[in-house]
């Protein structure tokens, strides 16, 4: 029998598991408030995997994935340990907003420090209490409010660990990026936890497509790493597409945006991707991209300020058969045509 796994002063048996509440300081009307956990600590040894929603409050597509891989009845035959914190910005959440009441972001607050700011303690908190007890992590994310986001992952892929599980996501694009000073996997990194971060969606919205891609990928990386047994009959999954760099294009004036393209749309160097003009249409700019590549982030909203992000594009070393990936990853999760329709109703 395994060790028990102590969170917070609490004693998880193996073979067993507990939803915990994390005291985090109170509402200013001296509201008490707790951070929920929940603790799936199998009876055999293996990885202990933390999957983490609303880091950024208002970036709910996570919690929601959350919800539906604990539900997920293969669970009872895990090995190691699943810690899943499907709001960890519980404050954000509750004003369904990105950051904290102190206006800091918590993802650039890590390692944070117990007699810190709000967001510090914070940060110090939930790696002290959950990461550190971890080796390997997946951080659910969407991109900001107004914008959206193709389903990706960010890994630094020089590390063997975190490659592997970025390659099992089965996601269309990763994304390899650097690990940004105050963030999650900064701290992570320093612990000796492998993270990936799932990008996918809008804030304040369900994205089912994006939902659904969550799910199987978390359950796809559980299986690489043994936490849960392989499938009898192997699904053929895409395999992912890398992109090295990737680049903002910004509004060259003031105005109101016309887009051209969506999102995944395989784009080449100086393609119109939409133009920015003034009410009058007097003055109009043609926005062009400067490279070949993939649309993997984009502005929802049609208002835009001069120097404002408008379309993020991913470079590969052949975006033609980027392109193709994303297609097929698109329809395979489309609720109309995914022949592996999960037990409850798609949010439409």
């Amino acid at each position: 029998m395994r060790e028990p796994i102590n969170i917070c002063n609490t004693v998880i048996k193996a073979g067993t598991q507990q939803t915990l509440e994390l005291p985090v300081p109170s509402l200013y009307t001296h509201t008490a408030l707790e951070l929920p956990v929940h603790v799936i600590h199998g009876k055999q040894p293996g990885p202990v995997l933390f999957l983490s929603g609303a880091i950024h409050g208002d970036e709910i597509n996570g919690v929601e994935i959350i919800r539906r891989v604990l539900n997920i009845k293969t669970l009872s035959k895990l090995k190691g340990t699943l810690i899943a914190i499907p709001v960890v910005n519980i404050y954000g959440f509750i004003n369904q907003t990105r950051y904290l009441p102190d206006r800091r972001d918590l993802n650039r607050s890590f390692p944070g420090s117990e007699k810190g700011s709000l967001a510090g303690r914070m940060a110090n908190l939930f790696l002290n209490e959950i990461v550190s007890k971890c080796t390997h992590g997946i951080d659910l994310h969407t991109a900001a409010i107004h914008r959206e986001n193709l389903p990706h992952i960010r890994a630094y892929l020089d590390d063997e660990d975190t490659e592997k599980m970025a390659r099992a996501f089965t996601s269309p694009v990763i994304l390899n990026t650097p690990i940004i000073d105050g963030s999650l996997r900064k701290a992570a990194e320093k612990t000796g936890a492998a993270v990936i971060v799932y990008e996918a969606g809008e804030a304040l919205r369900f994205d089912e497509v994006s939902i659904r891609a969550g799910v199987r990928g978390i359950i796809s990386v559980m299986r690489s790493l043994n936490m849960l047994p392989a499938l009898k009959n192997k699904r053929k999954h895409i395999q992912p597409v890398v992109a090295r760099s990737s680049t903002w294009v910004r509004a060259p004036q003031s105005g109101i945006l016309r887009v051209q393209k969506t999102l995944g749309s395989r784009i080449e160097k100086n393609q119109s991707l939409g133009f920015v003009s003034d009410p009058f249409g007097k003055t109009e700019e043609n926005i062009l991209s400067p490279v070949d590549g993939i649309i993997i982030g984009r502005t929802n909203i049609p208002l835009v300020n001069e120097g404002e992000a408008l379309f993020h594009i991913a470079q590969f070393k052949s975006s033609e058969n980027a392109a193709d990936k994303v297609e097929k990853f698109q329809q395979n999760y489309d609720p109309a045509t995914d022949i592996n329709s999960p037990e409850e109703p798609p949010i439409l």
